[in-house]
């Protein structure tokens, strides 16, 4: 009896030391926080290791997730998978599917953007880029010929509007002179005419009419004429002449002409008219793009998402470089307090550290019991 009671006696106090000991090993990896003087005197083992070399481990977990982590490799393994592509293209359609349907128009999103007065800028800026692209381009074109100044495809779409302009010129002079008021103007014309004319051959010309009214015999040799080929080739040439010597005209004779202030004037308010940011920024998001909702949602966002991708994993070690990510790391766990560093450790490794501090106590036990038994037979 003796004998057992020394030996579970031995194995006790072995267990307790053992799993005290590794108890406290565990403890003294975070505990104290802080080190311990006794007067000048710094007790050894404090503060604690984590504390003590906190520097040193954010450094080290820096480099562990640079280097092991998140490597510049695996992240780009990462957007070249394809279900992660096909989801993040889901993503964005989804979400831009969902702003392309927004009931809020462009002046409140700008409003949420701090950005006040967006029709008044937009306006403003309208004027400072008429002024700069009449700046511009005067200032290369002003000796210049205008047919240097004009894109060639205008010169060319404008030479193949002459006949069309003839053509309407002449179908307005026949609509006019076919009328009651254009009848009226030749009748005009006709008794001025004659008025002016009083001598004898006014006389001889009133004589020979006698009680023929010349309007109506003018009226329809006026509206044959402007019928007649002829007619439209005189004028689509007179058109083209004209044209023509514009186009050699340098550009400073239409600045002259026209004044400066009244052309960027003119120029100013075509742009505002065509660009309308009154009514644009008050138009519903939904209203402005339902027309390109399914272009852009289903053509154009993958192709987006597409080029993003490729672009990021072409250039994802220069921007990881920029980023510092290892810097990052340290900065973090360096402003980490010990008490968060010990509490994210024990959240993760709680349970093993128990089964560290229980295996000592076993080991404790163990010994305790084998040296009970050396003890006795020794004795």
């Amino acid at each position: 009896m003796q004998i057992t009671i020394t030996i579970l006696l031995m194995a006790g106090i072995g267990a307790a030391i053992g799993g005290f000991t590794n108890y406290l090993a565990i403890k003294m990896l975070f505990k104290p926080y802080n080190p311990v003087f006794i007067g000048k005197w710094q007790l050894p083992f404090t503060p604690g290791l984590i504390p003590k070399r906190r520097g040193e481990l954010a450094d080290q977990m820096g480099k562990l997730v640079v280097n092991h982590l998140l490597t510049p490799a695996s992240i780009k393994q990462k957007f070249m998978n394809e279900k992660f592509r096909t989801e993040l293209t889901l993503l964005v359609q989804k979400q831009l599917s969902s702003f392309l349907r927004s009931e809020q128009t462009p002046e409140q999103l700008f409003e949420k953007m701090g950005i006040t007065n967006a029709v008044e800028k937009t306006e403003t800026q309208l004027d400072l880029l008429v002024e700069n692209k009449y700046e511009q381009f005067m200032g290369k074109y002003r000796d210049k010929p205008l047919r240097d100044a004009l894109p060639a495809e205008i010169i060319e779409k404008a030479n193949s509007k002459i006949p069309l302009i003839t053509l309407m010129i002449l179908q307005k002079g026949i609509s006019y002179f076919s009328s009651m008021d254009g009848y009226m103007r030749i009748q005009r014309m006709v008794d001025d005419f004659v008025r002016e004319r009083n001598g004898m051959f006014g006389n001889m010309l009133q004589m020979l009419a006698g009680n023929i009214n010349l309007a109506d015999k003018i009226q329809p040799e006026i509206i044959k004429f402007l019928k007649s080929e002829g007619t439209a080739d005189l004028i689509t040439t007179l058109i083209k002449n004209e044209w023509e010597k514009l186009l050699e005209r340098e550009a400073a004779f239409f600045e002259d002409q026209f004044e400066k202030e009244k052309l960027v004037g003119m120029a100013k308010r075509y742009v505002k008219k065509a660009v309308n940011a009154e009514k644009l920024y008050n138009t519903p998001v939904s209203e402005l793009t339902a027309k390109y909702h399914d272009t852009i949602v289903d053509d154009i966002a993958p192709k987006m998402v597409a080029f993003g991708v490729n672009e990021l994993s072409e250039k994802i070690e220069t921007l990881m470089e920029r980023l510092r990510i290892a810097d990052i790391v340290k900065e973090q766990v360096s402003g980490f307090s010990v008490a968060r560093l010990e509490e994210m450790v024990f959240s993760i490794i709680k349970s093993e550290l128990k089964m560290i501090t229980y295996l000592g106590a076993l080991l404790g036990g163990i010994i305790g019991i084998v040296q009970g038994i050396i003890a006795l037979l020794m004795n």
